[in-house]
C-alpha cells in the first residue's frame, strides 16, 4: 500500500487505514501514511559567480530593503547554520506589556506576539498593538500580531484576585453566573448564564485541563458550591469543564464557534491591522471559511486565519479544517481535556505531519514551560517536551502564561530559543532530516511546476551543502513550499508585500526580506546579493541556491521558473 500511495488522489491519501487518530472515535481521522524518499542525486551544470569585493550598496538601494534586525544580527554573529529555524510566539499579558519588556522579548527572538482576547480590555490590547508597531517602525523589528478569539467556551470572569491564585485542598468555593461587584474571596464568576445547566452534585469541575479540581457538593438554582479535591493554581480567565464518571459532560455543543464578542474583537483586529486571527474551538471547516470570507470583504490587507485544534470533534474533521485554514495551532491544554492524556504526544505528531503535507504552518502551544510561570528554570521534562516538538519539525512554539503572567517570561523565551537551536543543529549533524513523500498539492500546471521545483531545490541544496536558499516571491507560496521540505540551509524570502513578510514569520526556516522587486529576475538577484554583501551578511566563497518564479509581464511575456547556484566572489 505504501508504494501505491504516491499515485492516490489527495482525498484517498487521507483514507489510509490504521492511523493513530482512528481510535479516538467512531468517525476516526485517517491520516497520511508516512515514508521517506531517497535522495535523487542532482547534478549541477555550472556554478555562477556573482559580485565583487569592491561593490558597495548605495543608500537608495538600502532603503528598498528591509530585514528584521534580530535576524540580521544573528546571521552576522552565528552564520547561516546558526540561525534558529523554529519560530517563537509569545502571549502578551500584564507581565510583559510595557514597551521595555516588549523590546526585550523582541531582542530575545519573539517572531509573533499573541493577544488573547479572553483577557484585558480592547483599549489595553490596542495599546500593546501600537507599542509593537512602534518597535517595528523605530527599532527595525518585524514582529507579527495575532489575535486569539475567546470562542464560545465557559470560563472564569472573576475569581477574586487580579492574577493567579492558589487553591487549597478542601476549600469551599462558589461558582456563579451572577454579576459580582468588586471581588469576593472563594467566589468564581462564570461568563455563561446557563453554565450549570444539567450539572449534578458529585460532578467534578476541572480547571484549565487539570490545574485544579473541584467536586460539586451543593447546587442552589444556577449556583454551584464546590469543594477543592486537587489543589493547584487558578489563573485569570481560566476555562473549566465538567466530568461525570470519568467522562466529559459537554457544555458548549450548542454554542457558535464565534460569539457576538468574538465578532466585535475581529472588527477591532481588522481596524488595528493585525496579521493573524487564531480561531478558538473550531469543530468544522465552515467556521474557518466563514471568517475568511468575512475578512475578504472587510479588509484590503491579507489577514491569515489559524484554526485551533482543541476538541475531539476537530480531530474527526482535521483534514477539512487544515485545508480551509492558513495554519493550525495544536492547543494541547484544552485538547487534553477531551482525549486521554497519553494520546496527546502521538496526536500532536500526526497533526504536525498533516500540516506539512498540506503546506500549512503549525504552532505547538500550551504548557510547554508551565513551571516557569512561577520558577526561573524549567523542569527537564519540559525541555524534553520542547525538544520533541522541534524534532517533529513544528513551525512554531508558543508561550502562554509563561510570558503573559509569569515572572520569567524572557528566560522562558531564551529556553525555547536555546533548545530549538540545539535540536535543529543535532538533527543536521545526525542527518535526521525527514523528507516527505511528496503528495501533489497543485492543480494548475504553474502550481505543479512550482511545487516540483521547490521539492527538487531542497534536495539539491542539501546534497550540495549550500549556505542559503534565496527565493523571490510575491505572496509567499514558493517560500512556504521550500519551508515544507525543512531544508538544512535557511531560506531567505524576498518580497515587496508587507503582509507576506508578516505571514512568513510563522514558516519554519524562512527569513523574510522586504524588497521592491522588479520584473527582471537577474536584477533582483544582483541587487539582493549586493545589499547583503554591503551589510556583511554574505561573504566571499558563500554559495547560495536561487529559486525564482517569474510571472509573465510586458517585459517578460513568458512565465519562467529557474534554479541557479551562485558563488559569491
Amino acid at each position: 500500500m505504501a508504494a501505491a500511495a504516491r499515485d492516490l488522489s489527495l482525498v484517498s491519501q487521507f483514507c489510509v487505514a490504521g492511523s493513530r487518530l482512528a481510535a479516538l472515535g467512531k468517525c476516526g481521522v485517517h491520516l497520511l501514511k508516512k515514508g521517506r524518499r531517497g535522495n535523487a542525486g542532482f547534478k549541477v551544470r555550472a556554478a555562477v559567480q556573482l559580485g565583487s569585493e569592491s561593490e558597495k550598496a548605495t543608500k537608495p538601494l538600502e532603503k528598498t530593503f528591509g530585514m528584521d534586525v534580530v535576524s540580521e544580527v544573528g546571521l552576522r554573529e552565528k552564520g547561516f547554520m546558526g540561525l534558529r529555524k523554529t519560530k517563537l510566539v509569545c502571549t502578551i499579558g500584564p507581565a510583559c506589556s510595557s514597551l521595555n519588556d516588549l523590546e526585550k522579548l523582541a531582542l530575545a527572538g519573539m517572531n509573533v506576539a499573541r493577544l488573547n482576547m479572553c483577557h484585558g480590555s480592547r483599549d489595553w490590547h490596542r495599546d500593546v498593538i501600537r507599542k509593537i508597531k512602534m518597535l517595528n517602525e523605530d527599532k527595525g523589528f518585524s514582529i507579527s500580531l495575532m489575535i486569539d478569539t475567546e470562542g464560545s467556551q465557559i470560563h472564569v470572569v472573576d475569581h477574586g484576585a487580579p492574577s493567579s491564585l492558589k487553591v487549597e485542598e478542601d476549600s469551599i468555593w462558589l461558582f456563579t453566573a451572577k454579576n459580582i461587584e468588586g471581588s469576593r474571596p472563594f467566589t468564581v464568576q462564570a461568563n455563561y448564564g446557563r453554565f450549570s445547566e444539567g450539572i449534578e452534585v458529585g460532578d467534578e469541575v476541572v480547571i484549565d485541563g487539570g490545574m485544579a479540581c473541584f467536586v460539586v457538593v451543593e447546587k442552589t438554582g444556577n449556583d454551584l458550591h464546590c469543594k477543592c479535591i486537587d489543589p493547584g493554581l487558578f489563573l485569570p480567565g481560566a476555562k473549566f469543564s465538567f466530568w461525570r464518571d470519568g467522562k466529559l459532560v459537554r457544555r458548549n455543543h450548542k454554542l457558535p464557534t464565534l460569539s457576538t464578542k468574538d465578532w466585535a474583537d475581529i472588527d477591532f483586529g481588522i481596524s488595528e491591522g493585525v496579521d493573524f486571527f487564531a480561531l478558538s474551538f473550531v469543530n468544522h471547516a465552515d467556521s474557518v471559511q466563514h471568517l475568511k470570507n468575512y475578512l475578504s470583504t472587510k479588509s484590503t490587507k491579507s489577514i491569515k486565519v489559524l484554526a485551533k485544534i482543541e476538541s475531539l470533534e476537530s480531530l474527526h474533521n482535521l483534514k477539512e479544517i487544515v485545508q480551509a485554514s492558513d495554519g493550525i495551532m495544536v492547543a494541547r491544554g484544552d485538547l487534553g481535556v477531551e482525549i486521554p492524556l497519553e494520546q496527546i504526544p502521538t496526536v500532536q505528531e500526526d497533526i504536525i505531519y498533516i500540516c506539512r503535507q498540506l503546506n500549512k504552518p503549525v504552532i505547538v502551544a500550551s504548557q510547554l514551560l508551565e513551571s516557569m510561570v512561577e520558577y526561573p528554570t524549567p523542569t527537564r521534562a519540559e525541555v524534553a517536551d520542547v525538544s520533541e516538538a522541534v524534532r517533529q519539525y513544528a513551525d512554531a512554539l508558543m508561550l502562554s502564561g509563561e510570558s503573559a503572567i509569569g515572572s520569567y517570561g524572557q528566560k522562558a523565551l531564551a529556553v525555547l530559543d536555546m533548545t530549538s537551536t540545539r535540536i535543529e543543529s543535532w538533527a543536521r549533524e545526525e542527518n535526521r532530516q525527514s523528507l516527505l513523500n511528496h503528495y501533489q498539492l497543485g492543480v494548475s500546471l504553474p502550481d505543479r511546476t512550482a511545487e516540483q521545483m521547490c521539492n527538487c531545490a531542497v534536495e539539491m541544496a542539501n546534497n550540495l551543502g549550500v549556505d542559503a536558499i534565496f527565493v523571490y516571491t510575491k505572496h509567499g507560496y514558493m517560500a512556504s513550499l521550500l519551508s515544507r521540505n525543512r531544508p538544512n540551509p535557511p531560506i531567505f524570502a524576498f518580497t515587496k508585500d508587507e503582509s507576506t513578510i508578516m505571514a512568513l514569520n510563522l514558516n519554519w526556516g524562512v527569513v523574510p526580506f522586504q524588497v521592491d522587486l522588479s520584473d527582471d529576475a537577474e536584477s533582483n538577484i544582483s541587487k539582493s546579493i549586493k545589499f547583503m554583501k554591503s551589510r556583511g551578511l554574505i561573504m566571499h566563497g558563500d554559495v547560495v541556491l536561487v529559486v525564482s518564479d517569474v510571472a509573465p509581464t510586458r517585459v517578460t511575456p513568458m512565465a519562467s521558473q529557474s534554479i541557479q547556484v551562485k558563488t559569491i566572489v
